[in-house]
């Protein structure tokens, strides 16, 4: 462990618990957006964001009409720091919402197969728009054109000849990350092309070939920008 990584954890433990959900919760909303695939569920982090959010409901629905001037000031702090966090929330969730409507098959395996890991793909409520989303669509498509083609056709999740009808997001796109942590050697599946990520080092770079580090997917050594 080096001065920069002492120095690191010093701050973090000066810094209190409602800045670091703050930062982290920014951190998640940048990668969400940023990531051609959704990214694994912060559940710990979105639990402690919710219920902070509902409490400082509760208050300034309790502390309104309060005729004082020093607990108006406070509440005017309050609801400018709830709305940044309400803000937040809405456009991580949106970002989320629109991967699932565009590849809602992809993502539906891929939570199947997370289940079984400590960090599912999906929050509950995700997994319950997806499954209601995807049934709607499919009892629309079998009323309007699937139902008159061939029952070996009419499947939306067909592998036949080992191509897949469910859409998948693009892996190849280009993103721009800065790293944590030394990760080392990068290969790009495809090309000849390898690269020695140091950390501190930005570099636009080919999502496949840094999904496994990123944050909110994998080991966090990787940040997107």
């Amino acid at each position: 462990m080096d001065i920069d990584d002492l120095l690191a954890e010093v701050a973090v433990d000066s810094t209190s618990r409602e800045t670091r959900d703050l930062q982290e919760l920014t951190r998640c909303w940048v990668a969400e957006r940023v990531a051609p695939e959704i990214l694994p569920w912060p559940s710990q982090l979105m639990d402690r964001v919710l219920e902070r959010i509902r409490r400082q409901i509760e208050l300034v629905e309790d502390q309104t009409g309060n005729m004082d001037p020093k607990t108006n000031f406070k509440l005017i702090i309050i609801q400018t720091e709830l709305e940044r966090f309400k803000f937040l929330v809405r456009s991580f969730l949106r970002a989320r919402i629109k991967k699932i409507d565009l590849h809602p098959l992809h993502i539906q395996a891929r939570h199947t197969a997370s289940m079984d890991t400590l960090q599912p793909l999906l929050s509950k409520s995700e997994y319950q728009y997806l499954t209601s989303h995807q049934s709607l669509l499919a009892a629309h498509y079998s009323s309007s054109f699937l139902s008159q083609f061939p029952a070996s056709l009419q499947r939306l999740d067909d592998t036949t000849g080992g191509i897949s009808m469910a859409d998948k997001p693009d892996e190849d796109k280009a993103v721009f990350v800065r790293a944590l942590r030394d990760v080392g050697d990068i290969f790009v599946e495809g090309t000849d092309r390898r690269f020695e990520m140091k950390r501190g080092d930005v570099w636009v770079v080919r999502w496949s070939a840094v999904k496994q580090w990123a944050v909110g997917s994998g080991t966090g050594d990787v940040e997107l920008m």
